[in-house]
C-alpha cells in the first residue's frame, strides 16, 4: 500500500538514505530538516521525483501535516553536533517528540521514535538488552543527547498507554556509512578524514574501549521492518554485535586508505563509554534481521565516499542554532 510518510531529520545521514529508500518503494515522502547538521545535497538528488517534498522547519515548532507514518529521526546524534547547543538538543528531543506525538494522534498515524544505545549510558552489563536500564550520569556534558533520548521514548510509550497512539521505538548503536558528516566528532568519520589527510588519527584514552559499527543500509534496511511490523512495538536494539576496539578500527581505516597516518593519544572525554554492543536477539526474533555487511567492506564504501567530496561544502555548526 502507497503510504504518506514524513521523515523528520530527512536530510541526514541516516534520513536521506531512508528517504531514498522510500522514494523508490513508490511512497509519498515528505522530508522534514532545519539543516543544522544535514545537507541539501543529501536529497537533492530526489527533488526531482513527483513523490518527494523537502520542507525546511525545526520539529521543536509546531507543523500541520496528514501522513500515514512518522520516522522520527530528528536529532543532533554526535558529539560534537549535540554538545555544541545542549539545551537545543534537549528541546529536540522533547518538544519534538510532542509536536511529532501531536501528528500521530490527530493523524492515527504509525510513529517510529529513532533512539539510541546512549540511553544506557556507560553500562554495566554487556552486551546491553532491552531490558537493562542503563547507567547514566543526568548531569554531565553527554546528558542533553542521553536523557533527551530517554525522555523521548518516555513520552512514546504514554502517547501510546494513554492515548493508543501506535508507536515503534529503535534503539541505534553505533552507525557509519556514505554522506556521513565529515566533522561531526564521530569517531569513523574522524579517523577516515584525518587517514585522508596524512594526519595523526586521534584516539581518546588508550584504545581499548569498544563499539560495535553498523553499517548504514543494514540499519535502515532494520528501521523499515520495524515500521512494518504490525504486531510489536519495542524498544529494540539496531546495531552489530561485531565488537572492535577504537585502536582496531583506527588501525583498519589506515589499512584500507593506504594512509602514512599515525595514532597518538588523547584524554578519554567525560562520560564516555567504555564499552558498547548490542544483544540483537529481539531483533532476530522479530524482525527476521540481522546486518550483513562487514566493517571492512563498509568503511572501503565509506572512504571512496569521503575521497569524493569537498570537505568546504560541509558546515560547522552555526550560532543561528538556538
Amino acid at each position: 500500500m502507497i503510504q504518506r510518510i514524513l521523515v523528520t531529520g530527512g536530510a541526514g545521514f541516516l534520513g536521506s538514505y531512508l528517504c531514498e529508500r522510500l522514494v523508490d518503494q513508490g511512497h509519498d515522502v515528505i522530508c522534514l530538516d532545519n539543516f543544522f547538521t544535514s545537507q541539501k545535497s543529501n536529497v537533492a538528488h530526489l527533488l526531482d521525483f513527483p513523490n518527494f517534498e523537502l520542507i525546511r522547519h525545526d520539529i521543536t515548532l509546531p507543523v500541520f501535516l496528514e501522513v500515514d507514518q512518522i520516522y522520527n529521526m530528528a536529532c543532533p546524534a554526535a558529539p560534537g553536533h549535540y554538545q555544541f547547543n545542549p539545551i537545543k538538543t534537549m528541546k529536540t528531543s522533547v518538544m519534538g517528540a510532542i509536536n511529532m506525538l501531536g501528528i500521530a494522534k490527530r493523524c492515527g498515524a504509525r510513529i517510529l521514535q529513532a533512539s539510541t544505545s546512549e540511553v544506557y549510558g556507560d553500562p554495566e552489563i554487556h552486551p546491553q538488552v532491552e531490558s537493562y536500564r542503563g547507567s547514566v550520569n543526568p548531569i554531565g556534558i553527554r546528558a542533553c543527547y542521553d536523557e533527551g533520548k530517554r525522555a523521548a521514548e518516555t513520552l512514546f510509550m504514554d502517547y501510546h498507554r494513554s492515548n493508543g497512539v501506535d508507536v515503534r521505538i529503535v534503539r541505534i548503536f553505533n552507525t557509519y556509512g556514505p554522506r556521513m558528516h565529515p566533522f561531526d566528532g564521530r569517531v569513523v568519520s574522524n579517523f577516515i578524514r584525518q587517514a585522508l589527510a596524512g594526519e595523526d588519527i586521534t584516539i581518546f584514552g588508550d584504545g581499548s574501549q569498544t563499539r560495535s559499527f553498523c553499517f548504514r543500509d543494514d540499519l535502515v534496511n532494520a528501521i523499515i521492518a520495524m515500521m512494518n511490523h504490525n504486531d510489536f512495538i519495542g524498544p529494540v536494539n539496531i546495531g552489530n554485535p561485531d565488537e572492535f576496539t577504537i585502536r582496531e578500527l583506527a588501525e583498519q581505516v589506515i589499512e584500507i586508505s593506504g594512509s602514512s597516518s599515525k595514532l597518538v593519544q588523547r584524554p578519554l572525554p567525560a562520560d564516555d563509554p567504555t564499552r558498547r554492543r548490542p544483544d540483537i536477539s529481539l531483533a532476530k526474533k522479530e524482525l527476521a534481521w540481522q546486518p550483513e555487511i562487514k566493517l571492512a567492506d563498509g568503511l572501503r564504501q565509506t572512504i571512496d565516499w569521503f575521497k569524493s567530496i569537498d570537505l568546504s561544502d560541509y558546515r560547522p555548526p552555526t550560532p543561528n542554532y538556538v
